[in-house]
């Protein structure tokens, strides 16, 4: 369901895997990021209908960013995590890496355990 030689999984690899003990594991297929518990997804499908987006990041928004980041088209609510708070986002070549750095960021912060969060404030 990936090709690991995607240039966009490349760059998620490397703003994922920078985030202090994380780990990437193939699950169902994809690409997933994880410190104890996933904290992204590589890949997956609209909620609600067979659309499938294979390049796309998944990622549990932070809550007070919910809202402005679901009126954003390139934003949708995935099948599977979606009803448990993840979001999607839609990546191409004009994709604004720091923004995704930023996103992986906040939903790390939500299951990284302690320590793991003190060694990425310590940088």
């Amino acid at each position: 369901m990936f090709d690991d030689t995607d240039p966009i999984l490349g760059r998620v690899r490397e703003v994922a895997l920078a985030l202090p003990d994380a780990t990437e594991v193939v699950a169902h297929g994809r690409p997933t990021f994880r410190c104890g518990k996933m904290f992204g997804n590589y890949g997956g499908s609209v909620k609600g209908s067979k659309v499938r987006h294979d390049q796309c990041i998944l990622f549990i928004p932070d809550e007070s960013e919910r809202q402005a980041l679901e009126e954003d088209p390139r934003f949708f609510l995935p099948a599977y995590l979606g009803p448990y708070g993840w979001l999607g986002l839609l990546l191409d070549e004009a994709t604004d890496w720091d923004e995704v750095g930023e996103l992986l960021d906040a939903s790390y912060r939500q299951i990284a355990p302690k320590r793991s969060i003190a060694k990425l404030d310590a940088r």
